[in-house]
């Protein structure tokens, strides 16, 4: 793996770590400041289901973390390819379903992660 696709994936993984820790331990205190579009009164009643989502988020930065522990070049690639194309995938359907702007803070990083692994840049 390409010291660009290290840093993207990395970079992704501390975002992903970031996401788990307001799901699953800020919800409802710096949740409240960041998902603005939630009504005040909606934090409390979906702590659980928000603390859920973290934990997801937890796996795929273990995986993005994971794949650069590997010392074997084809499979630390494939499994970063793996996970960040679940990324991917996450960003698009939190895009579709809760809001655009978790397009460009999920999909969009994974995008280039992906496409430094395509064109070894």
């Amino acid at each position: 793996m390409n010291i660009l696709s290290q840093l993207i994936v990395g970079f992704i993984a501390l975002l992903h770590i970031y996401i788990l820790w307001l799901e699953m331990f800020a919800w409802t205190t710096r949740g409240r400041k960041v998902f603005k579009t939630i009504p005040e009164d909606q934090f409390e009643k979906t702590k659980v289901m928000a603390a859920n989502q973290g934990l997801y988020n937890g796996f795929l930065a273990a995986g993005l973390i994971w794949s650069l522990c590997i010392t074997d070049i084809d499979w630390s690639k494939n499994i970063a390819i793996f996970f960040l194309s679940c990324v991917f995938v996450a960003g698009i359907y939190g895009a579709m379903t809760a809001s655009k702007r978790i397009f460009f803070v999920q999909a969009v990083p994974a995008i280039l992660g992906l496409l430094s692994f395509m064109l070894q840049i």
